[in-house]
């Protein structure tokens, strides 16, 4: 949502008018809702609102449970209904759930159009993957040059087998999948990995085709003053973590690198979803009377904790594929100019951007050698001087502004 939202912040800067299609918040179900990023909407952005069809309030009242995160992040180990709701998801809702929006888009599209308005092209961006085939749709009926905007891997997803697809629904999406690599005039991706996933499924398809444009920060979230804790050596996380993660051998280092320096109080943080199994890690540990737990906070008080942070911390879920998943909010880590302890294989694209900024590296699962000696190296540091903060900039060309003008090079391509 923020990648979208950020677009169309800075397209008009470059002479790129923006019309949004979104759906009603009153038509649908999410997990969470930050309303306080309405505001940065431009006051001149036309915003059509549509209503839906989708089976989340339905979900809601048969298991009882809340919306499912992407992945399933906040559902923990799934008993036999959740089985049975991810069978009906992976089975019945092709590509998913969120598939009902899409006749209500198109028809806004299509009265836009029979008012006799002309747009250069349509961008659309996914997950859900369902909304893709809006653009398939409005190239097949109009001829609008269309961009594809993929945030993450289709059927190639980390939890895409939880989904318990059979052969015919994988097949079916996987068809899906190809139409739209195949027919879109420029396919986005946010990882060079996930390029290179792509083409590796369709060879013949010209590389020049697909586009690494990154997530990014906003500079303008970043106004306030860095304010890192003296009474503490804070480790913060933000957004979503799950045992999947595996960031167990990292709070054994924590844990070891506490009791070896007995003088420099370390401190974790994680402020969103933590799943129940991760707590129990952090409990084992020995670690629950310095951790602090968050629950979800609006965008503007997420990045003020990544201020008052001495160090942050980011993982890579340990899954198949997994080399090409660069989270949004390392982007945002990096514009807060703070040391990065990434748990996640050597060599991903995460690990070559954090050095490439030199902003940390990553470290290896087991690798717990690595992780002591990464902390016992910060708590050195810490004690001449509690403010971490790196000492140069080099992540300018990950701000938002910077990759909307990109985007808005694609928009005029003939």
């Amino acid at each position: 949502m923020q990648r979208c939202l950020k677009f169309v912040k800075h397209l008009g800067s470059f002479g790129v008018e923006p019309t949004v299609i979104t759906v009603d918040p009153a038509e649908a179900t999410y997990p969470v809702l930050d309303e306080s990023l309405l505001a940065e909407v431009p006051a001149g952005v036309r915003v059509i609102r549509t209503g839906t069809s989708e089976p989340f309030e339905s979900y809601k009242k048969l298991t009882g449970r809340a919306v499912p995160y992407g992945g399933f992040a906040n559902e923990g180990k799934p008993g036999l209904m959740q089985k049975a709701m991810r069978f009906v998801r992976g089975n019945v809702f092709i590509p998913d759930p969120r598939r009902g929006w899409n006749r209500h888009a198109l028809a806004a599209v299509e009265r836009l159009l029979a008012a006799g308005e002309t747009f250069d092209a349509v961008l659309t961006s996914s997950p859900p993957h369902s909304t893709q085939l809006i653009g398939l749709e409005l190239q097949r009926r109009h001829g609008l040059r269309w961009l594809a905007d993929l945030r993450d891997p289709w059927t190639d997803i980390y939890y895409y087998k939880d989904l318990h697809h059979t052969p015919l629904a994988a097949w079916l999406d996987a068809r899906y999948e190809r139409r739209v690599l195949t027919q879109a005039d420029a396919v986005l991706v946010t990882s060079p990995e996930t390029k290179r996933l792509f083409l590796a499924k369709l060879p013949d398809l010209p590389s020049a085709k697909f586009h690494v444009l990154p997530n990014g920060y906003d500079e303008s979230d970043f106004q306030q003053p860095s304010q890192p804790p003296t009474d503490c050596l804070r480790i913060t996380h933000t957004g979503t973590i799950t045992e999947l993660y595996h960031i167990n051998r990292l709070l054994e280092a924590v844990a070891a690198c506490a009791t070896r320096n007995p003088d420099v109080p370390l401190r974790l943080r994680f402020v969103g979803q933590v799943s129940a199994e991760l707590r129990h890690q952090i409990e084992l540990a020995g670690l629950l009377p310095t951790t602090e737990f968050l629950t979800f906070v609006p965008h503007d008080e997420s990045v003020k904790h990544l201020l008052c942070a001495s160090a942050l911390l980011m993982a890579i879920p340990d899954v198949p594929r997994n080399f090409g998943i660069l989270p949004g909010k390392v982007f945002e880590y990096l514009a807060a100019n703070k040391p990065i302890l990434c748990v996640g294989p050597a060599g991903c694209d995460a690990d070559i951007l954090l050095q490439e900024c030199a902003a940390g590296h990553a470290l290896p699962y087991q690798d717990y050698a690595l992780m002591l000696e990464t902390l016992e190296g910060m708590v050195d540091q810490w004690r001449k001087n509690p403010n971490l903060d790196l000492p140069a900039i080099s992540h300018e060309r990950y701000s938002r502004v910077s990759l909307t003008q990109r985007l808005a090079e694609l928009v005029r391509v003939k």
